[in-house]
């Protein structure tokens, strides 16, 4: 299937095979319906972990149309990690700026006060604005009874991050290829109009220990999927 999509504001073409809709994604979002529908709270929260550059943004926004095309499917919405990033100016004052993207850089304290509030009822969600490059307060309200809250970090073998599941009913996470993570964030980085220089010294220095500490210091969720280097997706 091929299918233009919204992804942070942007327009963007994907492509997922028609076998893998009818034995990853439609499977997958039938459990999630399944566990919403057997829970007693009013709205269930879905961790999407996974490093960078295994297309969750955009997955998640094929699973909130797919969501809509089958029978029986309750809403599905997706809230990005990216809006609880610390504000530049606290980013600067701690000598992280430089760093942003890693689990230093985002607030933990105030994800976990707004999941409390997804989890009690309707509830405000900031956005990080890639204008900007800093959160904007109050840009998405969550309505869905599913939410998919998406980021590299929710499963983090840490302390502080540990304490966010308390919020999760259902946990998933994306596994890829190291390498092949590599050429398509370098790739991103090309296309935004970096030179092959700046783009591998982005890579060093940020991308590339953030996608080594997904991989290697993350959590086990209750679905594991696998990303192949052609950007297939499979269950594990």
């Amino acid at each position: 299937m091929k299918i233009g999509l919204t992804v942070n504001g942007l327009h963007v073409e994907a492509h997922y095979p028609d076998d893998e809709i009818e034995n990853v994604h439609k499977p997958l979002l039938r459990q999630l319906a399944k566990l919403h529908s057997a829970s007693a709270s009013k709205r269930t929260i879905v961790f999407l972990s996974a490093p960078p550059g295994t297309g969750k943004s955009t997955l998640t926004a094929f699973w909130e149309f797919l969501s809509r095309q089958m029978e029986g499917m309750p809403p599905i919405q997706t809230l990005p990690m990216d809006g609880f990033h610390h504000y530049n100016a606290w980013l600067e004052a701690h000598n992280l700026r430089a760093y942003k993207g890693a689990p230093e850089t985002f607030d933990v304290d105030r994800l976990a006060q707004h999941l409390r509030q997804i989890k009690e009822g309707d509830s405000t969600w900031p956005q990080y604005d890639r204008q900007t490059h800093d959160p904007v307060e109050e840009a998405i309200v969550a309505t869905a009874p599913v939410v998919i809250v998406e980021g590299n970090w929710l499963l983090l073998d840490d302390e502080r991050w540990r304490t966010l599941m308390e919020y999760c009913d259902f946990s998933l996470f994306i596994r890829a290829p190291a390498e092949a993570l590599r050429t398509r964030l370098v790739g991103r980085k090309l296309a935004g109009g970096l030179s092959q220089a700046d783009a591998d010294a982005f890579y060093a220095r940020t991308d590339g220990p953030n996608v080594e500490r997904v991989l290697r210091h993350s959590r086990s969720a209750n679905v594991e999927l696998m990303m192949s280097a052609n950007g297939e997706y499979r269950l594990v």
